[in-house]
Order: structure tokens, then sequence, then C-alpha cells
């Protein structure tokens, strides 16, 4: 269980991203946090992370104490972070990367059944270098096929549709569902997508650094989509279309 206990975000010049923020995240949920763009989502993401200190407040997992931890302190934990560009390594391949995300030597067959789990030819991506002849959507994939591997306490990904096409996103999604019923720990997305706040157990809406809304998606979603779906889901759609 992760927990924010009054968590703020000041910039130099003494404006707040993020304002107080106090909520809790049970152990075994698929959350989504939403709200319109500058209300601090990354930042807040970060902060879990432990890629970005807060200014002020407390985390903890499990009644641990982690605001002072650092990202690879917290890595050994239990969280992991998905970025919205996954990072290429050059001269490491797909096979490496998840040996390294499971941190014991896999079999030839493990490595290749979480490729097939997000949809990959295993054959033709084992061994491939992870460089710039992957796409974006594959990247993600792959990244999602290391979760799978490290089976992480708490996965963060911040936007993980940014930067794939329209084909890519809607398998995204059906990797997102195959994870959300596969995986023991939580996964936490950043994103204002209306297909991935669809599958979500809960919604967190952040808005202005303040947390303006949250609970059940049959509770939430809806009232979302009155408000705003003419503009920021509409639009956000719009280009993967």
């Amino acid at each position: 269980m992760l927990e924010l206990q009054n968590i703020s975000v000041c910039v130099e010049s003494s404006r707040e991203i993020l304002k107080n923020i106090n909520f809790t995240l049970d152990d075994s949920k698929f959350i989504v946090i939403t709200g319109p763009n500058g209300g601090g989502k990354s930042t807040l993401a970060k902060v879990i992370a432990g890629i970005l200190p807060p200014t002020s407040g407390k985390i903890l997992l499990d009644g641990k104490d982690i605001t002072n931890s650092s990202i690879t302190e917290r890595a050994k934990l239990g969280i992991g972070f998905a970025f919205q560009q996954p990072v290429r390594f050059k001269g490491i391949t797909v096979r490496d990367l998840i040996t390294l995300a499971a941190g014991v030597p896999l079999e030839e067959s493990q490595a290749r059944s979480y490729l097939r789990d997000v949809g990959l030819c295993a054959r033709e991506y084992i061994d491939r270098e992870v460089n710039a002849s992957l796409s974006g959507g594959e990247m993600k994939r792959i990244e999602i096929a290391m979760v799978m591997a490290r089976k992480t306490k708490l996965t963060i990904f911040d936007e993980p549709e940014a930067g794939i096409d329209l084909w890519s996103f809607q398998n995204l999604i059906n990797v997102f569902k195959q994870l959300r019923s596969e995986i023991q720990g939580t996964v936490l997305i950043i994103s204002h997508q209306e297909r991935i706040l669809d599958i979500a157990d809960e919604i967190i809406v952040l808005s202005g650094g303040e947390v303006t809304a949250r609970g059940a998606k049959n509770g939430i979603l809806p009232e979302l989509l009155r408000i705003d779906g003419e503009c920021n889901f509409c639009c956000e759609e719009a280009k993967l279309s």
C-alpha cells in the first residue's frame, strides 16, 4: 500500500505545482490519474517514483517512510516507472532487458512468453537490439513485457499512449487489459485517454496541483465525459486517428 501525506512541490518561483496531495493506493488495483494539461500529473508520478523530491510531505510504502529514498532504492522495494519515451540502449538486446527486469536467469521459453503476451513475435524480437529501429509502439510493448517479468509491487506509466499510432494504441489497450488481469501488484497510469480510463478500477482527477475528484470508474468517468467530452478527450483521441 502506498500512502501520500500532504505532498507539495514548489518551483524556484515559489509556485506550487502540487498542493498538499493526500491519498492511499491500495494493493492490486488498476488506477488512472487524469486531469488537464499542466495539472501536475507527471510531476506526481515522478515524486512517487523518486525522480523528483517533494518540497514537503511524506511518502509511505507499506508503512515505511520512503520520502528520501532514491529511485534505485524504491526500485528495490518494488516501485517501477515507465517513461513517456522508453529509453533505448545501444548494444543491449530485448532478451537482455527482460532478463535484467526479471532479476534472475530466465529460460528461453520464459523470455519468449513475455513477448508473446504483449503481442510481439518472440522469434523476431528476442535478439533485436534496443535501438532506433524499434518503433514507439514496439518499445512500449517491450517495456510492458519487462514489467510482467519484474512483477513489481507498484508500476507507474506516464502517458503510455504518447507518440504511438492508432493501431499501436488499440493494441496497447489490450495489453493493459491483460496486465490488469495478470499482475499481482498495483498499476498506476497517468493518462487522459478515455479508453485507458475505461479499464481502471479507480480514477483520480488532478487539476491545478490538487486532487479534485476520486472514486470508482463508474462514478467518475461519466462526469468527466459530461464536462470534458467535447474538449479534452475528443482532442486527444483525434491525435491518434
